[in-house]
């Protein structure tokens, strides 16, 4: 908390870039998704200066160079998807808790890229969502989902389970399914401090059609699992190398 409040103040006199947000995320027939993608990495990016946060990205060659595909992340905290985006380089969006995506700043970032909200603890709404996430992969949107749901807060390093279900969204599709790890990225904001954090996020190598095509939706979370809790582990050692091959 105190590193978020510390970022708002620090940057009060750019307060300008939220509704200037709101207003490129409201008028996507005039402004292209990768200019909308751009703006929102250099909110991130002057995000990133002003808190002292540091990111480093393994595993890019590792993301299919055509067509839409699904990443599935393991969970820590509010920084996850922004360090996410900031590795990736092309054009994606996420899914997020929509309890979670009405804060100032955080539904500007989730209207740029056309993010999903889900609900939670709404079956019916949360089916929906990953239909419109299948379709629009078919057609070669990416997304990031967080399989474990939510996350707890001071939970370090650990994996949570992730939810099967969550997983139906790129099976439908036939899309990739691109296994991501990240290493401390619950510090940003769950460390009551200001000093320098550094992160890391592991694009692993993916599934595609042909490696899960006979897998049913429960075989596919329990690989993707063990793929991302390996990683993790390696992350936290300084493996990356061998991070990366998981």
């Amino acid at each position: 908390m105190l590193r978020f409040v510390y970022v708002l103040i620090r940057n009060l006199h750019r307060a300008w870039m939220i509704p200037q947000a709101g207003y490129y995320a409201a008028r996507d027939w005039k402004y292209s998704e990768e200019f909308r993608y751009q703006y929102d990495l250099k909110m991130i990016r002057q995000m990133m200066k002003t808190a002292r946060i540091s990111t480093s990205v393994y595993g890019r060659e590792n993301l299919p160079s055509q067509g839409g595909y699904v990443m599935f992340p393991n969970h820590q905290g509010k920084y996850d998807a922004l360090g996410i985006m900031y590795g990736h380089p092309l054009p994606c969006s996420v899914v997020m808790d929509d309890a979670r995506s009405h804060m100032p700043l955080v539904s500007q970032f989730i209207d740029l890229v056309k993010g999903k909200r889900i609900k939670l603890h709404d079956i019916r709404q949360a089916a929906k969502i990953i239909q419109e996430v299948s379709a629009e992969t078919a057609q070669g949107r990416k997304f990031i989902i967080f399989p474990a749901g939510g996350y707890k807060h001071r939970n370090g390093n650990q994996v949570d389970p992730f939810k099967p279900g969550t997983f139906k969204s790129a099976m439908k599709s036939k899309v990739p399914i691109v296994p991501v790890a990240l290493v401390d990225s619950w510090k940003v904001y769950d460390l009551n401090s200001l000093r320098h954090v550094h992160t890391q996020v592991y694009f692993l190598k993916p599934l595609y059609y042909e490696d899960y095509k006979g897998m049913k939706s429960v075989e596919v979370c329990d690989h993707v699992y063990r793929r991302v809790c390996k990683a993790v582990r390696l992350g936290e050692r300084n493996m990356p190398e061998q991070a990366v091959r998981c």
